[in-house]
């Protein structure tokens, strides 16, 4: 699976974008100008600077800041993640299936075996995605009957034809078969009389 790194939530980013408006609040508490002019400032509510004085007032700076995430604690911690991180990269044979393709419904058995939590398959998308980074890759099929011979050898003289664009030259689909044919015969565009 390709792995690149995506912003773990939005709702993060801009829980540090609000604490930083405060804390910019703050220091403008501190040189004494008028919440109206805060407000105006920061781009926000003059009942909301009204709430972050008062707690400026109480607590000072540490009233400001973020209380962190709301809501219960993560039943997945950072070490039971890397323990499904390892076992899905170690790829689904060696979890026991007997192809190289995992699937959401795969993963979340996996995640369930190696943390004993029960999560579904679409809060599996969100840990893979937003935890892990990873994202969805459609495995590349090939034809049996492909030709890599065949391949090469167009690639090595009808592309470059094309490429050039070559009036006269072989259309790509010929490969050669038709020359005497095509030699013998002569176009006519059509309504016109042939000469």
């Amino acid at each position: 699976m390709k792995t690149y790194r995506v912003s773990s939530s939005s709702h993060d980013r801009d829980r540090a974008a609000r604490e930083c408006r405060r804390l910019k609040a703050a220091k403008l508490f501190k040189k004494g100008i008028a919440q109206a002019d805060i407000a105006r400032r920061l781009a926000v509510t003059p009942a909301a600077v009204s709430q972050w004085h008062r707690s400026w007032k109480t607590k000072k700076q540490k009233g400001l800041h973020s209380l962190g995430k709301s809501g219960p604690k993560p039943k997945l911690t950072e070490a039971k993640l890397q323990k499904v991180r390892t076992a899905l990269l170690r790829g689904p044979r060696a979890m026991g299936y007997a192809t190289d393709i995992w699937t959401l419904e795969r993963m979340r058995r996996v995640v369930q075996k190696k943390t004993q939590i029960r999560y579904g398959t679409t809060h599996i998308w969100r840990i893979l995605t937003v935890q892990l980074g990873w994202s969805s890759q459609k495995p590349e099929t090939r034809a049996r009957e492909r030709d890599e011979r065949a391949i090469k050898q167009w690639k090595r003289w009808a592309m470059p034809q094309i490429k050039r664009g070559q009036k006269n030259s072989v259309p790509a689909w010929d490969f050669g078969m038709n020359r005497a044919f095509r030699k013998n015969r002569r176009f006519v565009a059509p309504g016109r009389p042939e000469e």
